[in-house]
Order: C-alpha cells, then structure tokens, then sequence
C-alpha cells in the first residue's frame, strides 16, 4: 500500500464495478473494473518513437531485436504506460480523475507489435484531502495481453472529485 494511504471504507468492499461515472465517495478498496482493448500497431511504435525520440534499436530493427533474444521488435515500455493510461481514462467505467499524482511502474515482459492489450484496475486504497470535493485514490493496474499475461504494472495516484455515481445500463 502507498505510504500514508490507508484502505478504503465505506461502500461495500470488492465490487467489480458497473458502467458509470464514479466519483472519490463512490469508490472502496477492492472495487475493480477491466477496461477495453486496444491492438499495438506498427504505427504506434514508429510515432511514439518520433514523438518520445527514443529510437532504440529494440525498437526500431528486427534484426537487433532478434539478436538481443527477443522474436522482433518490441514496443517501448512507455508507450504502453501510455495505452494503459488511455484505456483507462475511455473506459466505460469513468472516475472523475482531476490529476494523475504519481506513477510508480513495473515492466514484466515485452510488448509486441501486435500484442492485443487490455487493463485490469483495482482501488488499491484511498484517502482524504483538505478540500471535501475530492480525494485521492491509489489504483493497481496490470496491462494483461491476449495470452494472459502481465506485461506491465504498478501504481497510480488519482486526485479524484467526490459525488455521485451515475451508472448505465
């Protein structure tokens, strides 16, 4: 658990949680949602290179990527905290997120061009601030692709809005 932190109350514990907009009072530890996914194209690697300039040759040559063991060219670890931040923030499960505080970022294993991903999120824990409209959340992600496996996980800090949740059907 993040320091300083501590475990959520209030709503019951352990809900996967519905369409719907969410705000700090309407989420507990526990609480979890999957969102969509998203295929990793050629594209997004080639214009994250050019956008990040990170032209590594594990990025950017099959034969590199082959000799350093992996079975191609593999996507930048930051483009996928990027498509994981993504699914998040489109998800049909929406929190009323002000800020993303913090980023605290594993890689498992690499990402494949290729690679259909899709992100498990859990409310890890949550806490109050000084102002009463909002609070902060630590949510647990894990990138997951298409095999099952964890590519990448870790920890966000969310500075949240309270309210209301509005679920859909």
């Amino acid at each position: 658990m993040t320091e300083g932190l501590m475990p959520a109350q209030g709503i019951a514990a352990g809900r996967k949680l519905a369409a719907g907009e969410y705000g700090f009072d309407d989420v507990d530890a526990q609480d979890s949602y999957e969102t969509a996914g998203v295929t990793v194209t050629e594209a997004h690697v080639v214009g994250f290179a050019g956008l990040s300039g990170d032209l590594f040759d594990v990025h950017m040559d099959d034969q590199f990527a082959r000799e350093a063991g992996f079975p191609g060219r593999i996507a930048h670890g930051l483009l996928g905290l990027a498509l994981a931040d993504g699914l998040k923030t489109r998800c049909k499960v929406h929190l009323k997120g002000i800020a993303t505080l913090s980023w605290n970022w594993s890689f498992r294993a690499p990402l494949m061009i290729g690679d259909r991903i899709h992100v498990r999120i859990t409310i890890k824990a949550k806490r109050a601030t000084k102002r009463s409209d909002r609070g902060i959340v630590t949510l647990g992600m894990e990138v997951i692709n298409q095999d099952g496996v964890v590519v990448q996980d870790g920890e966000s800090l969310l500075l949240m809005r309270a309210g209301t949740p509005e679920v859909t059907a």
